[in-house]
């Protein structure tokens, strides 16, 4: 059986408002439950699980939506959110017990990743890797300047979009926040803050169902997608 020595966070404090709904996206149901739910369940199945940090904005830490407790509450904690993303990631890992010598970074966006994802990431932090879910370009990418002029067609063998979850050692994860933090240093992922220290970071084959659901159409989608999952 696994160790039981893996932390999650869960990057849920965003207003979610590029759908144009005043709801919060986290909160919206899909598939038959709140879209963060679904990641919060899925996660905590997991046996090598010991804690789930959901980071929060502050007003549903302090009332909670009931559904939250639809989880396993000896195994959750919910965090207040901060001003940028790895702000929140910081806060939900000062709350991971000290037990958990592996970190699960996951947004509450993507609902439907999958468990081979998840164990490559895993593994390859056990290794002492930082690792993300990775997907190669297949379009065709072109650089354009300010006034949307054509300036180059870019190389895409090197390129591959990111997703979550991302895994990490403890050690590591903490000390390229701290850095970032020392320095004002703000990334577009907790991978970014580990690559600009040299750490070592590899990629873990992702999934094109685990899409990130950002617009009132990747809604559409991923409804579709709940439907081919069944």
């Amino acid at each position: 059986m696994a160790p039981r020595d893996v932390g999650v966070i869960i990057a849920a404090g965003g207003s979610g408002n590029r759908t144009g709904s005043s709801e919060l996206k986290q909160f919206r149901w899909i598939a038959g439950k709140p879209m963060l739910l679904h990641s919060l369940q899925r996660l905590q199945e997991r046996s090598d699980v010991a804690m789930v940090v959901c980071v929060l904005p502050r007003e549903y830490v302090a009332d909670p939506p009931p559904w939250i407790f639809q989880c396993d509450t000896d195994r959750l904690l919910l965090s207040v959110g901060g001003k940028e993303r790895q702000d929140s990631v910081m806060n939900g890992l000062e709350d991971i017990p000290a037990e958990c010598s592996i970190i699960l970074v996951h947004d509450a966006a993507r609902p439907f990743f999958t468990d081979a994802t998840t164990d490559a990431a895993v593994a390859a932090a056990r290794a002492g890797k930082c690792a993300v879910p990775v997907l190669a370009m297949t379009d065709t990418v072109k650089s354009l300047d300010s006034d949307l002029r054509i300036t180059a067609t870019v190389e895409r063998k090197s390129l591959f979009r990111i997703q979550t979850p991302q895994a990490f050692p403890r050690e590591k994860l903490e000390q390229a926040h701290l850095a970032a933090r020392k320095d004002t240093y703000v990334g577009t992922d907790d991978a970014e803050l580990c690559e600009r220290l040299g750490l070592e970071c590899v990629g873990v084959p992702g999934s094109e169902r685990a899409l990130k659901i950002t617009t009132e159409n990747d809604f559409a989608l991923a409804e579709a997608l709940s439907i081919l999952r069944e």
